[in-house]
């Protein structure tokens, strides 16, 4: 009995540790190499043609800038030129729709003071008859704006086109 008595007075109190004093730990120094770039010097004729290779590219930015730079000046000009050409055909449009308008409503005044069916007629045939040579006069007269515009718009984009066919 003596025995179950110390077995569970070992298991009921641990035993104290005995404390043992280690060495501490030191991690092991390692010197990193060193990769020195062995020293040679770069042949003469190899720099030169390097140096040459830089300056020629530089060159070569220098002039794709340039044409860049002007090739953006050309669009702003071609857009600024069609979006005047274009507000001044509408204008030219709306000037066009309002004599007609205003010729269809001389016509309408007139009928009214009409006394016979035969002047109504002989009115509606002279309104029709100057209408149509109005319409060709107007239409003729708008496609030589539009022509115009077309030919304004697309001249600058020409010049350069030419201009950049010269230097390639």
């Amino acid at each position: 009995m003596p025995e179950t008595a110390n077995s569970a007075a070992s298991k009921s109190k641990p035993k104290p540790l005995a404390t043992v004093s280690a060495p501490a730990l030191e991690l092991p120094k390692f010197e990193m190499p060193k990769f020195e770039m062995p020293k040679f010097e770069v042949p003469t004729a190899f720099r030169e043609l390097a140096e040459k290779g830089v300056a020629q590219a530089k060159e070569n930015y220098d002039k794709v800038k340039i044409a860049a730079e002007k090739a953006t000046d050309v669009i702003e000009d071609t857009y600024s030129t069609a979006s005047k050409g274009c507000a001044s055909y509408g204008l030219k449009l709306i000037e066009t729709t309002r004599a007609n308008s205003d010729a269809a409503f001389d016509l309408m005044t007139e009928l009214l003071t009409a006394k016979s069916y035969s002047e109504v007629v002989e009115l509606y045939s002279a309104y029709l008859r100057k209408q149509f040579d109005a319409l060709i006069a107007q239409a003729r007269e708008l496609s030589e704006h539009a022509q115009k515009v077309a030919t304004d718009t697309a001249e600058p984009i020409k010049e350069s086109i030419a201009a950049f066919n010269k230097a390639a």
